[in-house]
């Protein structure tokens, strides 16, 4: 085991940098450990499921931390008992909590051992919990100058992460792989880390028994603590509510809530039994952990020490009793289980940035081309100065071909002043027209980390890149919903090494320089590493995907469009400038015209984007009812309590909200897409993630051109902005009603083929279904309710929707299911299937993870279950849209209309530039491509309608 080498761990200590104790919540790990595998025994009849998980995750934990921002001090903290201080307070103190598994409860003092092999400091007191412990401990340290990162995921202990944006406490989920601080505690709660226990005290918390305010969760505990500042505040405000559930619960409740208040709080004066000092962080004596590992026979552990180096050896010097054998192929497999692999990659040497090699000669270029040639693969990298891959100057590219064998080719070093010597390099286009030929080569498989950026870089320089693997589609195709696919988060977690980061050679703010301008020497080390780190992560995924049932959704559906969308992207789209500052124009011009009529009802003008005038004015002057003032002492203005006044027939309101909406589509569409248009091009070009939304379906960003609002006539608006070039047309082609498609194929529902097969309107069809009869009104219910029970609505959010009761709505929902059996049969067999296995497919076998399935958090839980019920159908979606990309340029191109432009992808639609002349033909070609998208592979049971609209904008043509 490597541990953090001396001058790193001795430097805290010299004042290089501060000390920084890891404390582990060692219960989590324990309880994670159980559940995570199956019953384990060792070679002496013992259960050790939990001692191997656990054993495996403080291994893998201190690995992890070699490579990043490690400790100088660390300790393992326990509970020892099941009491504290707090069941004198009350009794009833996690009274519910079942007592430990059988086959854990002997586990206990094996995990003290495994602990104690570790050398690590082990703290547990009785009648004082871990959490307590732990606040202890990080007040102690933080009062000394310390640094402190708590390795748990508890939201208890958020409570200790101080609430500014440079806290010297945070938290690491090693589930997660994801540090967690200030914004992420306000991401979780929405409120700051000061105030987790008041949001805690509210809810209450059924796991530890802790009562809190009956039908208060975690929204609306959180949403009285913004509003009212903390506990007390809000129970000293309850009686002045308005009358309803809540308020009466508030009241009746409120001692409850304060008694929760005192038992969510931790306690951090407790005496500390090891000093700080005392848990400096060491090399780890490899003899006591061998020890620990041979007498449990977990050879795989073992062998990792070099304690053994064949496996079998092992068995014989540790065999002996009976079963050793069977209990070693268990233990095997769970140790492939917590590696989250079926199949290991082979042998590779450790990652040295110092053996990289720097290419300045065109020779010596052509001698790695030639190996890579030879190899027939080799990881690809470019160094670039922008985000923008359209508009991006090239300055490098890297290259690996085996690990550990790397290179990096600087072509613009230098930065921008003219008379700063410039380093040696080889000429752009001698490079460029070296490595251009093996770019280009079917033989020859390029690797890469999201290459559809690197494609368009090398797109402007008349470069092809064939013939590819991307590291970064691979790892969400095996992992979607399990963590980032990103190559430094895939580094840390398949390769535990922590790659050099970009800020750490250009500087961030207004300091920060051009990668131009990083010395060659350093630029080697980055680009080389991102390459080799690449060829690596390759090795080890390729080997999963077929082992884990990954390999036809990559090659079937995701690997092919990379290309597709790289062409999109460069393509872009065209927007006519004037016609977006014609909107601002007009908005602005409208904003105005509300404004002045607002001021009129007022009857005085003041700051309309301000909440604290517009709180003043509505509830202090006018003396509108309604009015909450949050900690500040404001009145809060927010959508849902102007919406309140709206809907009681306040004028102002409304205008209050139709500014806003007029406000928001100027800032975040006319205003803001003026300045997106590429000085180059002339046109937009979004940027698409294949790896963004986790069913499977693409995203956009920079800018989001599948956002645009298209409810409202303004918001549809903006799409007319989206142009066609002279001479062409946009068209736009629209899956109709895939996802109830997909839904009557899934669920076999018999009544919703029917109606598909025979062209009928669906939602009149379920109306009449639902209701007995059609009106304008069954109608929109029934479309809204089609909807969102694919989507595992609650009988509340129907109700909302539908503003009714949730009794009304839950009746809707029990006639639906009646109706349409089937629905209800996939809903309850799709939650049960992915409570068991964790993850959902997609007809064409996309894996979405949900590993809160199961959580004890009653949110989470629901939260992924609804998720779930949908992500087979919109990532079948998904799925069929992206083989229709794949397929499109090819049959163009085949019906001789390869000036058929394929530019956006929003979600079911295909946004086209197309001339004139040839509407017809394409249109043929487009709806035969996407309706039979889903074949060969797969048979639908009904038919897929496309519907094609042809306009001289995106507007006219929707």
């Amino acid at each position: 085991m490597t541990n953090i080498d001396t001058d790193e761990s001795s430097a805290g200590n010299n004042n290089q940098r501060p000390n920084h104790l890891y404390l582990i919540d060692g219960s989590a790990y324990i309880f994670r450990a159980y559940h995570r595998l199956p019953p384990l025994t060792n070679i002496h009849g013992e259960p050790v499921g939990a001692v191997y998980g656990y054993t495996s995750m403080l291994w893998k934990l201190a690995d992890d931390l070699h490579a990043a921002d490690g400790p100088t001090h660390m300790a393992v903290v326990l509970d020892k008992s099941s009491k504290s201080f707090r069941n004198d307070i009350y009794d009833q103190y996690k009274a519910n909590r079942p007592p430990a598994p059988e086959d854990l409860r002997p586990q206990f003092p094996m995990i003290r051992d495994a602990t104690n092999a570790f050398s690590l400091p082990l703290i547990e007191e009785e009648n004082v919990e871990a959490d307590d412990m732990i606040a202890s401990y990080t007040k102690a340290a933080i009062a000394a100058g310390w640094r402190v990162t708590i390795v748990s995921s508890d939201k208890d202990l958020m409570q200790l992460i101080e609430p500014v944006e440079d806290s010297r406490v945070d938290m690491l989920d090693t589930m997660k792989n994801a540090r967690i601080g200030d914004a992420g505690v306000r991401a979780k709660f929405d409120v700051g880390p000061d105030k987790v226990g008041d949001v805690l005290a509210l809810m209450g918390d059924s796991a530890d028994n802790v009562p809190g305010v009956p039908g208060v969760g975690p929204k609306t505990a959180s949403k009285l603590i913004n509003e009212f500042g903390d506990l007390e505040s809000v129970l000293a405000a309850a009686p002045e509510m308005k009358k309803s559930k809540m308020r009466e619960n508030l009241i009746e409740h409120s001692d409850k809530a304060r008694l929760s208040k005192i038992l969510v709080t931790l306690k951090d004066d407790c005496p500390l039994p090891i000093a700080l000092e005392d848990m400096p962080l060491r090399d780890i004596p490899p003899e006591p952990l061998a020890e620990f590992l041979t007498y449990h026979g977990f050879n795989s552990l073992l062998k990792r020490i070099g304690q053994l180096s064949d496996v079998s050896a092992a068995n014989k010097a540790i065999a002996g009793t009976r079963g050793a054998d069977h209990d070693k192929v268990k233990i095997d497999a769970a140790g492939a289980i917590m590696a989250g692999q079926a199949a290991k990659p082979p042998e590779m040497p450790p990652i040295n940035i110092d053996d990289y090699v720097m290419v300045t000669d065109a020779e010596d270029l052509q001698k790695w081309v030639d190996r890579a040639r030879a190899i027939g693969h080799f990881a690809f990298d470019t160094e670039t100065d922008s985000l923008e891959a359209v508009t991006a100057n090239l300055i490098g590219f890297s290259m690996a071909i085996t690990a550990g064998e790397a290179c990096y080719v600087p072509l613009a070093h230098g930065g921008t002043d003219l008379l700063a010597q410039r380093p040696e390099m080889v000429e752009m286009k001698t490079a460029l027209d070296i490595i251009r030929p093996l770019l280009a080569d079917d033989s020859v498989l390029k690797i890469g980390q999201n290459l559809k950026y690197d494609k368009l870089v090398l797109a402007q320089h008349d470069i092809i890149i064939n013939n590819i693997d991307d590291t970064m589609v691979m790892s969400f195709n095996l992992d979607a919903g399990k963590h980032g696919h990103g190559m430094d988060e895939l580094a840390k977690r398949h390769l535990g090494h922590e790659c050099i980061s970009y800020k750490s050679l250009t500087g961030t703010g207004k300091k920060q320089i051009s990668f131009a301008e990083v010395p060659v020497e350093d630029a080697t080390k980055y680009a080389a590493e991102d390459a080799d780190v690449t060829l690596r992560l390759w090795q080890h995924l390729k080997l999963r995907l077929p082992a884990e049932g990954a390999s036809k959704i990559y090659q079937m559906v995701d690997r092919p469009l990379v290309d597709v969308i790289a062409k999109m992207e460069g393509e872009g789209i065209l927007v006519d400038r004037e016609k977006l500052a014609k909107l601002s124009h007009d908005f602005a011009g409208e904003m105005a015209r509300l404004e002045q009529e607002i001021y009129a009802i007022a009857g005085e003008e003041f700051t309309l984007g301000s909440p604290k005038q517009l709180g003043e004015i509505l509830f202090g002057k006018m003396g509108l009812k309604g009015g909450k003032k949050g900690k500040s002492g404001q009145f809060s203005t927010d959508v849902t309590v102007l919406e309140d006044l709206a809907s009681n027939g306040v004028e102002i309101a409304q205008k209050i909200l139709d500014w806003r909406q007029l406000a928001k589509l100027k800032s975040t569409y006319t205003d803001a897409l003026q300045a997106q248009i590429n000085p180059k091009t002339g046109r937009v070009h979004t940027s698409y993630s294949l790896v963004g939304a986790q069913t499977g379906r693409l995203s956009s960003t920079d800018p989001n051109l599948q956002n645009i609002p298209i409810r409202t006539e303004i918001g549809r608006q903006i799409r007319h902005a989206f142009v066609a070039d002279k001479g062409n047309v946009i068209l736009a082609a629209d899956y109709s009603q895939i996802e109830l498609r997909l839904a009557a194929h899934i669920a076999n529902i018999a009544p919703l083929k029917e109606a598909f097969e025979a062209g009928e309107d669906i939602h009149a069809r379920t109306a009449q279904e639902l209701f007995g009869e059609v009106t304008r009104e069954s109608r929109g219910r029934a479309k809204t309710i089609n909807f969102a029970i694919l989507y595992g609505i609650s009988r509340w959010g129907l109700a909302k929707r539908l503003e009714v009761t949730p009794d009304e709505a839950q009746a809707m929902i029990d006639i639906y299911f009646a109706r349409f059996p089937g629905i209800s049969a996939y809903i309850q067999e799709t939650t049960t299937r992915v409570k068991e296995c964790e993850y959902t497919e997609t007809l064409f076998g996309r894996k979405t993870h949900f590993p809160r399935i199961n959580s004890s958090n009653g949110a989470e839980r629901q939260g992924s279950e609804r998720a779930a019920i949908n992500a087979p159908i919109q990532g079948t979606c998904a799925d069929i849209i992206k083989r229709a990309m794949a397929r499109m340029v090819p049959a163009l191109q085949h019906a001789g209309l390869g000036d058929v432009k394929m530019l956006l992808q929003v979600h079911d639609e295909l946004v086209f530039e197309c001339p004139q002349d040839k509407i017809d033909a394409a249109s043929k070609v487009i709806n035969d491509v996407m309706a039979n998208a889903a074949l060969p592979y797969l048979t639908l049971s009904i038919p897929l309608g496309v519907d094609i609209g042809t306009g001289a904008s995106w507007g006219e043509a929707h």
